[in-house]
């Protein structure tokens, strides 16, 4: 008898849809653990913000990847893919279907199709970028972006320094757009230039539903976030913006720090913007997260989509 196929099924969508529940849902029918990939969520000293699974939820079902890194260690998709195939090459020995979720795009391409396609950054042109950041703001890398590679300023987070200085180091230096390297000219999805092979199956699903409800689940859980205390959160992560004793705004030497719901919160603390500002700014952030995230997923024609 043909031995079964082993297979990683996907449970992917925009933040506030619901993934973990759904994940944990479909890892307990099955009987599998569940890795996460979501790129902030690994963090240790980020909780209310990223939404980490709740203590019941963790002990419902055994998750990987939660709140395993600090801040301060420089982590990227690529040592996302590293860790993860060494860690499903172990579970696979046990069983033959596993369970990941979560909604960071880049993660889930670096497992299912390998991220070491892209060039190796040229770390003068880097320091270049980071330089006409400090001098002239995001806005003008994001209008060099845009002029280069529609795609990718449509489709990544554009009010995170760091991915808009990737994906336009990218194009600057190889000549090719940054969403060139990352989807087939068959539009077959994210990753597919990379194009390693998996011992294994992939299967992905895409949980969904109307854009009104997504909407008002978001701003009710920004809301039910402040309530659990994530302005104090916050406050408790402010020595982290001193690098070497002096006070950094900027954060560049910390980019978990700018994770939508953290940066707009120390501009309050900052004096940029009342509470209620915040608080509307992380909402209206959010939305647009959840709106580039679908966009991305989009063009993934291997994604089975459900609506809630």
């Amino acid at each position: 008898m043909k031995q079964q196929r082993n297979k990683l099924i996907i449970i992917l969508g925009p933040t506030a849809v619901g993934k973990t529940d759904y994940a944990i849902e479909q890892a307990l029918k099955i009987g599998s653990p569940i890795l996460n990939c979501d790129s902030r969520q690994i963090y240790s000293q980020l909780q209310i913000g990223t939404a980490v699974p709740s203590e019941q939820q963790l002990r419902q079902v055994k998750h990987y990847f939660i709140q395993t890194h600090s801040i301060t260690e420089h982590y990227t998709a690529g040592k996302y893919e590293l860790e993860a195939l060494a860690l499903l090459e172990n579970l696979f020995k046990e069983q033959n279907e596993v369970i990941m979720c979560g909604g960071s795009g880049l993660y889930i391409d670096a497992v299912c199709n390998g991220l070491d396609a892209f060039p190796e950054p040229d770390l003068q042109l880097r320091s270049e970028l980071n330089r006409t950041l400090e001098q002239e703001g995001i806005e003008s890398l994001r209008y060099q972006l845009k002029k280069l590679d529609q795609v990718s300023y449509e489709a990544i987070d554009i009010a995170n320094p760091q991915r808009v200085i990737r994906a336009l180091e990218v194009c600057l230096q190889t000549g090719r757009k940054f969403s060139d390297w990352k989807s087939s000219k068959e539009g077959e999805g994210a990753g597919a230039l990379a194009g390693k092979s998996r011992n294994f199956e992939i299967e992905k699903i895409g949980l969904t539903m109307e854009r009104e409800r997504l909407y008002n689940r978001i701003n009710q859980r920004v809301d039910k976030m402040m309530q659990e205390g994530l302005l104090e959160e916050v406050r408790g992560l402010n020595h982290f913006r001193y690098k070497d004793g002096i006070f950094s705004p900027s954060l560049n030497h910390i980019p978990a720090l700018r994770t939508v719901g953290y940066r707009e919160l120390f501009d309050y603390i900052d004096g940029r913007l009342t509470l209620e500002e915040a608080i509307e700014r992380i909402k209206m952030n959010t939305r647009r997260y959840a709106k580039r995230q679908l966009s991305y997923w989009g063009r993934d024609k291997s994604i089975k989509w459900i609506k809630l």
